[in-house]
């Protein structure tokens, strides 16, 4: 009895052992990881960009693939493989409508499902794999369709495929994601002029000509027989279209006498009747118009009740300086008096 309950025991582990030989070995899917998916719009039912990335830690055999999958009524539209990029560690793989070679088949395969298949190159395990879906989808083409969010509550995206890997992430979706925002930007013109007084001193008729200047001299002839600045103007705005700066006011009068005004812009002519102004710009984008800039030459086209424009900005500009020029010169034949003349300079924005 003892021989054959030993004998027995030998034969079942002989059986338990040649059992453990033939059973097939059980391959487990890896859980993909760091996994997520950045929306460009978490508002219901709006059409929105996704970019998805994901670490796959098997990797992406040749014609493996990657199946995307939404939920709770997240609609992928008419999106086609025009409207997404895949990159394999960063780099841009190509992709066309079905696998070609190293080229990756793009598809979407139902309303709620998008099928991405490898070419010929298998993808290493550990690879992080990125997906964008949408406008945001640049290489080769860009991209003309989005995916359209389902309703508010939470979205899951699955993914899945032949590739063996799967995961899963969740994304809020809420009735409206959009945070309207209002500022206003006031209107702005910054104008200044930096002397209200300027002097010519006694006029003359020979030698040279007289150029005002911001000191008063007394009765002295000429005190400045050089061209130099009277004053200054300053101006900046935010208009759109800039602003114009307009001169008014007469010749210079003493009663009924005056002294000839330039009609146009007119080289110094000693012993002739001639007022003018010239101006330079620095500064900003402003610009002396052409009548009043031209170097060397002087005009005023002005008058008590009309004014004329002398300088302008098309655009927003930050501060122009204006330097200022005035001239006068008489003829021996110019009436006497005391000759003054009021201009008014005026700054408009045009907003």
């Amino acid at each position: 009895m003892i021989k054959k309950l030993t004998s027995s025991v030998l034969i079942l582990g002989i059986i338990i052992i040649n059992f453990s030989f033939i059973t097939p070995p059980i391959a487990m899917a890896a859980s993909l990881t760091s996994l997520s998916d950045t929306v460009s719009n978490l508002t219901a039912s709006t059409v929105a960009n996704h970019v998805i990335r994901f670490t796959t830690p098997t990797g992406v055999p040749a014609s493996g693939t990657i199946i995307l999958t939404f939920d709770n009524g997240t609609n992928t539209g008419s999106v086609d493989y025009t409207d997404v990029d895949i990159q394999d560690d960063g780099v841009d793989v190509a992709v066309a409508a079905t696998p070609v070679t190293t080229t990756w088949g793009v598809a979407r395969t139902s309303s709620t499902v998008i099928t991405l298949t490898n070419g010929s190159a298998a993808v290493a395990g550990g690879s992080v794999i990125t997906i964008d879906i949408g406008t945001n989808a640049t290489y080769g083409v860009t991209g003309t369709h989005q995916i359209t969010n389902g309703t508010a509550g939470t979205t899951v995206l699955r993914v899945s495929g032949s590739f063996g890997d799967t995961g899963a992430m969740s994304t809020a979706i809420v009735s409206n994601g959009v945070v309207s925002l209002s500022a206003e930007v006031l209107a702005s013109l910054t104008f200044t002029v930096s002397d209200n007084t300027i002097y010519f001193g006694n006029l003359k008729s020979s030698g040279s000509s007289c150029w005002a200047q911001g000191t008063d001299p007394g009765y002295v002839t000429c005190p400045t027989v050089a061209e130099a600045e009277a004053f200054n103007m300053t101006a900046a705005t935010n208009a759109p279209t800039g602003y114009t700066i307009s001169v008014q006011g007469p010749t210079l009068t003493s009663g009924s006498n005056t002294i000839t005004a330039l009609a146009s812009a007119t080289a110094p002519s000693i012993g002739s009747e001639q007022f003018g102004i010239r101006a330079n710009a620095s500064g900003g984008s402003g610009a002396v118009n052409a009548t009043y800039g031209t170097a060397g030459q002087y005009a005023f086209t002005a008058n008590a009740t009309t004014a004329v424009a002398v300088a302008t900005a098309s655009a927003p500009s930050a501060t122009t300086t204006y330097s200022v020029r005035y001239i006068a010169n008489i003829s021996p034949t110019t009436e006497a008096g005391s000759y003054t003349a009021a201009h008014t300079y005026i700054a408009t924005g045009n907003f």
